[in-house]
C-alpha cells in the first residue's frame, strides 16, 4: 500500500516564486535531539545613555562629529559607508570571467530613540509613527537619485550587532542587488502571465487558505511564507497593492524600487518585508546555513503550518516572534510594521512575574523561555516602565498552549 504523503513527516522540497528558488523540507527532523550549540542571552542591563555610545545624543562618533541632543528620530550619515558617491569606475573587463562594474551610493544610519534602552515596540504610537514616516522621506530622498534604497535592521548580538541603540540603517545603491534582481524579475514575469502582481494574489490565496496567516489587520497580513527557509520566517503584506513605501497611506503607516525607474511601470511590484530570525527550533538555538545549504540549496526542518499551528509543535518550541534584546531578526523594511514583533528583557521578565503572581496561571518552567500565542483577535496593554505598550502578544504558559 502506498503511503499517503504528510508534510509534517514526509521529506519534500518548495518553490519559492518570489526569488526562484527551492527549498528542502524535512519536517522529521525535529525528532532528533539536539546537541548542538546553544546560545545564551545576555544579562547584562542596557543603560539608557551612555556619553561613550557614538549612537547617544550628545556623544562624540569615530569622525570626531558630535551628535545632537536629538528627542527623536537621527539619520546622519554612516561613518564607515559600505558605498560611496564617488568611487571610480574599474573600466571594462579584459575577459568574462573577471567582471567588474562601478558601483555608488549612499549608506546612513538612523537611531529610532534617544534612549538606549528601549526598542520599537517599547516607544509610544506616536514615536513609531515618527520612524515610519522618516523611512518613508528618506526612502523618498535617496531614492530620486538611487534606483534603489535598502532600510535594514540586524538586531541582536547573535547578528553581530554590538550597538543596542534602536537604530536601523539605509544603504541606496547604484544598481539593483541581487534578491531585488530576482525578485523584480519574478514579479514581472508573474504579473505578464497572469495578469496581477504576485504578492498581491499570494496574500489573497494565504488569506483563504489560513494555513499560515500569523496576524491580520485592516490593512495588513504577517504569515509564514509556503517557501520559508528560516524555521520562523515571516513576510509581512499590504491588504492593497502599493508599491513603494511613501505611498502608504497615514493609516497604513501607523523600498521598491525607486530613483530613475520610478517612472517606469512598476504595477508588478508589491511592497513588502522580510523578517529572518536565524533560529531553528527555540530562541537559544540557532540554525546555520552551512554544508547541505552552501554547496547544494536551502533546507528547513519545520514546515510553515507547524510554526502556524500551536498543538503540532512540542512544547519548548517558543512560537510567537518575540524576541529578546539579545535574540535578534534581521529585517529587510520595506514596510513599516515591525514593532508588534519585537521585545526586550524587561517586557519578557515583566511576562514572568504575569505568571507567577497571578493564581489562575502555572509559572513557566524556569529553564524554557515562555509561550506566547500571536493573535489577531485579541488586543491588550502591557504595563511598563509607566507607559502603556501596545500589544497583539499574549503570553501562555506551555501547559496552556492550544489551537486558536
Amino acid at each position: 500500500m502506498a503511503t499517503t504523503f504528510r508534510a509534517s513527516e514526509h521529506q519534500h522540497i518548495r518553490y519559492n516564486p518570489l526569488q526562484d528558488e527551492w527549498v528542502l523540507v524535512s519536517a522529521h527532523r525535529m525528532k532528533r535531539p539536539w546537541q548542538g550549540q546553544v546560545e545564551h542571552q545576555p544579562l547584562t542591563t542596557v543603560p539608557r545613555h551612555d556619553p561613550h555610545n557614538p549612537l547617544c545624543p550628545g556623544a562624540t562618533r569615530a569622525n570626531g562629529e558630535v551628535n545632537p541632543d536629538y528627542e527623536g528620530t537621527f539619520l546622519f550619515d554612516n561613518d564607515f559607508p559600505a558605498l560611496q558617491p564617488d568611487a571610480p569606475s574599474p573600466g571594462p573587463s579584459d575577459h568574462p570571467l573577471f567582471q567588474a562594474e562601478a558601483a555608488q551610493g549612499v549608506c546612513k544610519v538612523m537611531c529610532f530613540h534617544p534612549w538606549s534602552d528601549v526598542t520599537l515596540p517599547l516607544m509610544s504610537v506616536p514615536e513609531i509613527r515618527a520612524v515610519v514616516d522618516a523611512w518613508a522621506s528618506v526612502t523618498e530622498e535617496l531614492g530620486a537619485q538611487y534606483p534603489w534604497v535598502q532600510i535594514f535592521e540586524n538586531k541582536g548580538a547573535m547578528m553581530g550587532c554590538s550597538n543596542p541603540h534602536p537604530h536601523c540603517q539605509v544603504w541606496a545603491s547604484s544598481f539593483l542587488p541581487d534578491v531585488a534582481q530576482r525578485e523584480e524579475r519574478c514579479q514581472r514575469a508573474y504579473q505578464s502571465q497572469h495578469g496581477e502582481p504576485l504578492l498581491v494574489e499570494y496574500g489573497r490565496q494565504e488569506l483563504l487558505r489560513k494555513e499560515r496567516l500569523v496576524l491580520t489587520s485592516e490593512h495588513w497580513l504577517v504569515l509564514v511564507p509556503f517557501w520559508a527557509v528560516w524555521p520562523f520566517q515571516t513576510l509581512l503584506l499590504p491588504r492593497r497593492h502599493v508599491r513603494r513605501l511613501p505611498e502608504l497611506t497615514p493609516a497604513e503607516r501607523d523600498g521598491a524600487p525607486t530613483g530613475s525607474e520610478a517612472g517606469a511601470n512598476w504595477d508588478h511590484w508589491q511592497l513588502h518585508a522580510h523578517y529572518y530570525p536565524p533560529l531553528l527550533r527555540s530562541a537559544t538555538v540557532r540554525k546555520f546555513m552551512v554544508g547541505y545549504e552552501m554547496l547544494a540549496q536551502a533546507q528547513r526542518d519545520l514546515t510553515p503550518e507547524q510554526v502556524r499551528i500551536w498543538n503540532t509543535l512540542d512544547p519548548w518550541i517558543p512560537f510567537s516572534l518575540l524576541f529578546t534584546q539579545g535574540i535578534p531578526t534581521i529585517m529587510t523594511l520595506k514596510t513599516p510594521i515591525t514593532w508588534v514583533f519585537l521585545g526586550t528583557p524587561e517586557l519578557l521578565n515583566s511576562f514572568i512575574s504575569g505568571y507567577s503572581s497571578s493564581p489562575s496561571h502555572q509559572p513557566p518552567c524556569p529553564t524554557h523561555p515562555p509561550q506566547c500565542l500571536v493573535s489577531s483577535h485579541i488586543q491588550n496593554s502591557i504595563p511598563h516602565s509607566g507607559q502603556t505598550l501596545p500589544s497583539l502578544i499574549i503570553p501562555f504558559p506551555p501547559s496552556r498552549l492550544q489551537k486558536d
